[in-house]
């Protein structure tokens, strides 16, 4: 059974798939969603969201560097994906040294 939910695929990769729903020609819809499929072992984002649940700090900055290429790449998904790529880089390897194998 196919079920049209909305959702466009955003990149693939040999172990990645993203999905995206709210992102239209004309900027973000109000409400934004992303779905990550990732093979067994590929956990850089949760370590990476854990990383920011515990350095409140880190997750200000974040939220501030969203913010501000909110608007320079509101028609350029690829663009404000890569515009963050650098930071969450440096905060995901600080997490892996911190957290070990937790996951």
């Amino acid at each position: 059974m196919i079920i049209n939910s909305g959702y466009s695929c955003m990149s693939q990769t040999e172990n990645r798939l993203s999905f995206n729903k709210g992102y239209t020609e004309n900027g973000f819809a109000e409400r934004v969603f992303h779905l990550h499929l990732r093979y067994v072992g590929d956990n850089n984002e949760l370590y990476f969201r854990d990383y920011l649940m515990e350095h409140p700090d880190v997750a200000k900055e974040y939220e501030e560097l969203k913010l501000k290429l909110w608007k320079k790449y509101e028609h350029n998904r690829d663009g404000y994906t890569n515009a963050k790529t650098e930071m969450i880089k440096q905060y995901t390897e600080k997490a892996r040294i911190l957290y070990g194998n937790k996951y």
